[in-house]
């Protein structure tokens, strides 16, 4: 999906209040996370690189909460190959 902020999809499919957006930069692919309960949210924190969430999901260890799974790196991918 595309809207005026750019690519995105839904990280939980059920809650289309929050977006992820996917950007390539150079050679990485970039996350941003919006959320229309929280709009700030956008301003407050820009785009992560890839990477920086691999090495997250390292200190998380199979806790509760895993970033691969909210931010995509295939789903990216996919839509980032499809905008051509």
């Amino acid at each position: 999906m595309k809207d005026d902020r750019g690519i995105y999809y839904h990280p939980q499919l059920k809650n289309k209040r929050v977006r992820m957006y996917i950007r390539k930069f150079g050679s990485e692919i970039q996350f941003r996370l919006w959320n229309q309960d929280v709009p700030e949210l956008w301003e407050e924190h820009g785009w992560v690189a890839h990477e920086a969430i691999l090495q997250a999901s390292k200190m998380y260890g199979g806790k509760t909460f895993n970033p691969e799974q909210v931010y995509d790196i295939n789903i990216a991918e996919e839509l980032i190959k499809e905008e051509g």
